[in-house]
C-alpha cells in the first residue's frame, strides 16, 4: 500500500504541481528548489523497485534488503523534510487555488476505487484533530463512508489487528 499510494501521490505532484510550477518559474531563482524536489522524486522510484527486486531475489536479496530499505527510508524522509520545510512554501506561493484543486482532483482520480483503503490507511494513527482537519475538507459522502464503512473494514482486514471480532 505504501508503495502504491506513494507512487500515486508523486505522479499527481509531477503532473498537477511540478508541471504548472515549471512554467511559472522558468526563469526564476526558485526554479532550483523545484528541480531539487523533482530530483528527489526521481531517486525514490528506483529505490522502491530495488526493494521489490531484493525481496524477489532468494539468493542474494536478503543480504541487500536492509541496506535498500535504509536508503529508501532516508530518501523519503529527506524528501518529506525538504518538502515541508521549503517546498510547500514555494508551492503555496506559486499555485493558484484552481491549480491546487486540479492537484486534488488528479490525486482523487488516481486513487479511484482504492479510496476505501487509502483514507483509513492515511489516517491510521493520526490524532483526532488531524483526522477532523483532513475529513473536514472532504465531501459529505466521503466522510460518511469513512465513518460508517471504510475505517472498520480496513481495521478488519489488517492481519496484525489485535481487535477480536
Amino acid at each position: 500500500m505504501f508503495k502504491s499510494f506513494l507512487r500515486v501521490h508523486h505522479t499527481s505532484e509531477d503532473v498537477a504541481v511540478w508541471g504548472p510550477m515549471e512554467t511559472r518559474l522558468a526563469d526564476q531563482p526558485d526554479r532550483a528548489l523545484l528541480d531539487a524536489m523533482e530530483a528527489e522524486h526521481a531517486a525514490i522510484d528506483p529505490l522502491l523497485d530495488a526493494v521489490d527486486a531484493a525481496i524477489a531475489d532468494r539468493e542474494s536479496g536478503p543480504q541487500r534488503l536492509g541496506d535498500v530499505v535504509d536508503a529508501l527510508y532516508l530518501s523519503v524522509a529527506g524528501h518529506l523534510r525538504h518538502e515541508e520545510d521549503e517546498g510547500l512554501r514555494l508551492v503555496e506561493s506559486v499555485l493558484t487555488p484552481g491549480q491546487w484543486a486540479a492537484f486534488g482532483q488528479d490525486h482523487r482520480n488516481r486513487v479511484g476505487a482504492e479510496s476505501a483503503r487509502y483514507l483509513p490507511w492515511l489516517l491510521q494513527g493520526a490524532s483526532p484533530e488531524t483526522v477532523a482537519a483532513i475529513l473536514g475538507r472532504m465531501p459529505e459522502e466521503i466522510k460518511r463512508a469513512y465513518a460508517t464503512e471504510w475505517r472498520a473494514e480496513y481495521l478488519d482486514v489488517r492481519p496484525w489487528n489485535p481487535r477480536i471480532r
